[in-house]
């Protein structure tokens, strides 16, 4: 029995959040959204299917407390977070409750709204509502397929590998390249002072740079070496051409590394900011329904 216990508890923990307890949470957003989807339905009967009048009828209020109730509660997963637990309210427990609950908000928020939309705070709430939704599904897609790619890019080399060891490349470089002339040297010594790895937001998701100084050392000193006849020379070339090959494969991987992490970062950015105006608007439209009409 114990041991029966610890495989399904292995199982469980190498079970997606989108998967947890058998799409548990998935099941309960489903039947929360048919239940509102219902009481819409009956609140049509009984207004000889008027939608003018939704939002201030029994279901609008029904409606629009259970929606803000969830976008709240939702919006607390950054201090669930700091908390670590394997029970039922586990920390996957909770993100995969916050993604599904968060769709089934799409029915919740439409039919609260009685699809009467306009240049006005109620509308503002649902269009922010809207954007925090599609930011999170780029952040659960990010999650789910990026971490593999992840691992696969790097390898066995961490991200401090990787600099440690253009780095060295850099080193070995200047080194071989003595013999070289004056205009091959300063290719190799711009590619080595001028490398550039990260930077702004734009240049970190950009991992395909056109003005890589490594790569264009390896373009014209090849096509050099293609015109030189063997000798001395062109035996420093080669070691260079090599030097630099490996370094532009690893300079790939680390771009590549840094532009996945940025991607599963960069998306908060917009996640949490929308957040907060969401909740900064669905406070101005509970104040101006309560106090206003």
């Amino acid at each position: 029995m114990a041991q029966q216990r610890k495989r399904a508890k292995a199982v469980a923990s190498h079970e997606s959040f989108l998967r947890h307890a058998h799409f548990r949470w998935l099941k309960v957003a489903a039947a929360v959204s048919l239940v509102v989807i219902a009481g819409f339905a009956a609140t049509l009967v009984l207004t000889d299917f008027r939608l003018r009048h939704t939002g201030s009828s029994w279901f609008g209020y029904t409606s629009g407390t259970l929606g803000a109730g969830l976008i709240v509660w939702l919006a607390m997963l950054g201090i669930r977070k700091r908390a670590m637990t394997d029970d039922a309210w586990s920390l996957k427990a909770w993100v995969s409750a916050h993604v599904y609950l968060g769709l089934s908000l799409i029915v919740i928020g439409t039919l609260h709204s009685g699809l009467q939309f306009g240049w006005n705070i109620h509308t503002l709430a649902y269009a922010l509502m809207m954007l925090v939704i599609l930011s999170g599904l780029f952040g659960v897609f990010a999650y789910a397929k990026i971490p593999p790619i992840l691992s696969d890019n790097r390898g066995e080399t961490t991200q401090k590998q990787m600099l440690e060891k253009i780095h060295a490349l850099d080193g070995r470089l200047l080194e071989v390249a003595r013999p070289l002339n004056q205009e091959q040297a300063a290719l190799v010594v711009r590619a080595v002072r001028h490398t550039r790895i990260g930077g702004n937001v734009w240049q970190r998701l950009n991992s395909r740079r056109s003005n890589c100084t490594t790569a264009n050392a390896q373009r014209v000193l090849l096509a050099t070496r293609k015109r030189m006849s063997d000798g001395p020379q062109a035996i420093a070339l080669d070691q260079v051409l090599t030097l630099l090959e490996e370094k532009c494969v690893t300079l790939a991987k680390a771009r590549r590394h840094i532009r996945l992490r940025s991607l599963l970062e960069v998306w908060l950015f917009i996640h949490i900011p929308t957040t907060l105006a969401l909740i900064a608007a669905l406070t101005a439209h509970i104040v101006s329904v309560f106090f206003f009409w």
